[in-house]
């Protein structure tokens, strides 16, 4: 017997069995150390095992940490939800997000279900709550600062500062004229008119930057003199808010101006020191990194200690943390590639876990339900009206005056007037101060929920009066409908390069008879409004050095986009193309039986799926082929869609055209295409034996013959050599025979160079 073969075996259990031993032997002898020693009982008050398991139980779930990370469950769960469906809304998520925190608030779910919502929210849960929300929010407010591209406001400061000065004095004094008649009803006692004139009136100036820029991204809009002018407003809005906040803040928490000079004072130095001190000593660190491609521990936890200590100066001086977290933001070196890679370890945690804490939170101060009276809806309306009046309005003949046109300054005066998450935070640093009462508070909130969402509404209204939208990406410059349309849909430089390359052999000798259009559409999320311009050129830098070595002439769009897919197929039905021609991507869950798992629950929690599914359009238990994108463009899709399978495509010089049913024959019409402007060598395989009893298909191959005689071979063999697919470019196959070879795990395909996959709608 060879025990060299059982020998780890051996070692294994006789390990475990005399240490196991061993400490059997110590529990047993330490029963006897307890004599004398004055043990406290089990805290088990069940008279059986299960009782006692169920009191254990009982007393987890409400431990602080088990409810903390419920709540966090709950809240993400409902502001992904409402946040998606604000985007099929053509609406920011944040305003989903914004209403998830008052729906899980007293106004509804504690009001139809006020067990549910005392278990999930329980009042003494709520300071670790707010707790974790101001991390987020001070978290949140650091990225803002980040996104403010202080050299750009310094270029084109004197292009906007008119209108954005004008949009914070104008909605300003209208405030603290509506303060004037609603000081006596809604003030909380002991509140000075000054302290309750001077919130309404920033609450009614405030500009939400980062969902503006998102809706200007969105849109398309950021190429647009328009666009610039308007983020540049927005921008120095934001650094004029937040100041003049400070400043209230100062001023309410000394009672009067006089008592808040020495705060005043000292946040004045304060900012003197970031600038002056702190802005250089970050600048060397900055450049110390240039060129390489990440930050280090220690530098981020340089920054991340710049962050805390400025929020903890300004917390201090009396002008709240929040400011301090800006001015870090603001501070951080300009670098467009150096804040790229912070704001992204920042973000995700940040935006997706934090943040959505702090709109539930507000959620469950707003009370809806203390708006019992037609009259505090009246004083509602007149918040409103004043809101909008101020920044709308006045943003907007601002514009007018300055000889913008009309269009513009009213789409100015749209985008001004959102309000968003800012708002909120405005808001809540006002209630904390106790200068806001229950009722102001939740009216202010549904006018920060309304003026939000109406900016989209207003925009489309807007292009509507003046000649319908306007879009670049929609807009074909030349009418000519005889041309032989394409339209590549990229994600990666690299991608777009290849698919250009495809493109090019489908219409290389059409001459003027062409138009070739490259398009990548990114979410928006992923972009920030000072590094757009840069992530556009590095997307087509690779498209634009292709299409210069092809000599092909290409235009490029570009879209940051909230709903990728949607964007993708509505461009694509309105622009008048004969083909799109995207790459396939990977599916998440391929590979493994984990991943297969995580794909299927996937396809279960998504709403869009769900819906689907029960309307019919999809099997929630298909394995299908191909990524989710991909599904929903062919499903959506009323064009040809080309689907490229890329391994290192280079050329489609040798291709091969598999037709399994007569459905595949409108493949020969690509593969006539592949002759004429690339002379391509087809061979195609009569895989069922029906191209030699279909006379049309036999008709079509012999015109094809006589106008390239030599470029195209029909085969009837069943069976393909390895040899023979691996010396191909490019298989041509339909999207219905593609999926067929997949399920039925035919292993031949992974022998061929490249694959397009073409659909027939």
């Amino acid at each position: 017997m060879n025990l060299g073969k059982y020998k780890n075996i051996i070692f294994y259990i006789s390990t475990i069995a005399f240490f196991s031993c061993l400490m059997y032997w110590f529990f047993v002898e330490g029963k006897t150390l307890e004599v004398g020693e004055n043990i406290t009982p089990s805290k088990a008050t069940g008279s059986t095992m299960w009782e006692n398991f169920v009191d254990s139980f009982l007393i987890n779930l409400h431990h602080p940490l088990a409810l903390l990370l419920a709540q966090i469950v709950t809240i993400i769960l409902v502001a992904k939800l409402f946040g998606w469906i604000c985007i099929k809304l053509k609406q920011p998520s944040v305003i989903g997000e914004m209403i998830a925190g008052i729906v899980l608030g007293p106004s509804l779910f504690g009001l139809y279900f006020p067990e549910l919502s005392a278990f999930i929210f329980p009042k003494e849960s709520l300071p670790n709550l707010q707790f974790l929300s101001q991390i987020g929010l001070i978290l949140f407010m650091y990225i803002v600062g980040m996104e403010l591209d202080l050299s750009v406001l310094r270029k084109k400061a004197h292009d906007a500062v008119v209108i954005s000065h004008a949009s914070i004095i104008i909605p300003f004094a209208l405030g603290v004229g509506l303060s004037y008649f609603i000081y006596k009803e809604f003030a909380p006692e002991g509140i000075q008119f000054s302290s309750f004139a001077l919130f309404i009136a920033i609450a009614m100036s405030i500009t939400a930057f980062p969902v503006l820029a998102r809706i200007v991204q969105e849109r398309n809009l950021h190429k647009t003199k328009i666009g610039t002018v308007v983020i540049t407003c927005a921008a120095a809005d934001d650094i004029t808010a937040w100041c003049i906040l400070a400043a209230v803040i100062a001023i309410v928490k000394a009672g009067s101006f006089s008592g808040s000079v020495f705060v005043i004072l000292m946040a004045i130095l304060y900012v003197y020191i970031m600038i002056k001190a702190v802005r250089p000593f970050l600048n060397r660190i900055a450049e110390s990194q240039k060129g390489k491609g990440f930050i280090n521990k220690g530098l981020v936890a340089i920054f991340f200690l710049v962050l805390i200590i400025s929020s903890y100066a300004t917390e201090v001086i009396g002008i709240h943390a929040l400011f301090g977290a800006f001015m870090a933001g603001a501070i951080m070196p300009e670098n467009v590639k150096f804040r790229n890679l912070f704001i992204e370890k920042v973000e995700d945690v940040a935006l997706v876990l934090l943040l959505p804490l702090f709109f539930v939170f507000t959620g469950l101060r707003t009370q809806i339900g203390l708006l019992n009276d037609p009259h505090l809806w009246k004083i509602g309306g007149l918040i409103i009206l004043t809101a909008v009046t101020g920044k709308f309005v006045g943003s907007a003949l601002t514009a007018k005056f300055l000889n913008i046109s009309w269009k513009d300054s009213l789409t100015i005066g749209a985008l001004m007037n959102t309000r968003g998450l800012t708002e909120l935070i405005v808001l809540n640093i006002g209630y904390d101060l106790g200068v806001l009462g229950p009722e102001l508070f939740a009216l202010l909130v549904i006018m920060a929920l309304f003026t939000t969402f109406m900016t989209g509404p207003c925009l489309d209204f807007i292009n509507y009066l003046f000649k319908g939208k306007e879009s670049m990406i929609e807009e074909e410059p030349e009418d000519d409908d005889t041309k032989y349309r394409v339209l590549l849909s990229f994600e990666t430089a690299k991608s777009g390069s290849k698919l250009l390359r495809l493109a090019d052999n489908f219409t290389h000798k059409m001459n003027g008879n062409k138009s070739v259009t490259a398009m990548n559409i990114a979410p928006v999320d992923e972009l920030h409004a000072f590094d757009i311009e840069n992530f556009e050129k590095e997307q087509f830098k690779n498209v634009i050095e292709t299409s210069q070595e092809l000599k092909l002439e290409v235009t490029t769009l570009f879209k940051a986009s909230t709903d990728v897919e949607s964007d993708l197929t509505n461009i694509t039905n309105k622009g008048n193309y004969d083909l799109l021609l995207i790459m396939l991507g990977k599916s998440m869950y391929e590979g493994s039986l984990l991943g297969r798992l995580l794909g299927f629950t996937t396809k279960i929690i998504n709403p869009e799926k769900l819906l689907n599914t029960v309307k019919g359009k999809g099997n929630i238990f298909n394995n299908s082929p191909f990524d989710d994108l991909t599904l929903q463009v062919l499903d959506k899709a009323t064009i040809p869609v080309g689907v490229l399978v890329e391994k290192d495509f280079t050329t489609a010089d040798r291709v091969f055209v598999p037709i399994f049913n007569l459905s595949d024959f409108y493949l020969l019409e690509y593969a006539k295409r592949l002759i004429n402007n690339n002379n391509s060598q087809i061979i195609i395989l009569d895989a069922a034996g029906q191209i030699r009893n279909n006379i049309e298909v036999k008709e079509l191959i012999r015109s094809i013959e006589q106008v390239a005689p030599n470029h195209i071979t029909l085969y009837n063999e069943k069976r393909i050599e390895k040899e023979f697919l691996n010396s191909q470019d490019l298989m041509l196959i339909s999207s219905k025979s593609w999926k067929n070879l997949i399920d039925t795990k035919s292993l031949w395909l992974s022998d061929i160079p490249s694959t397009l996959i073409i659909s027939n709608p």
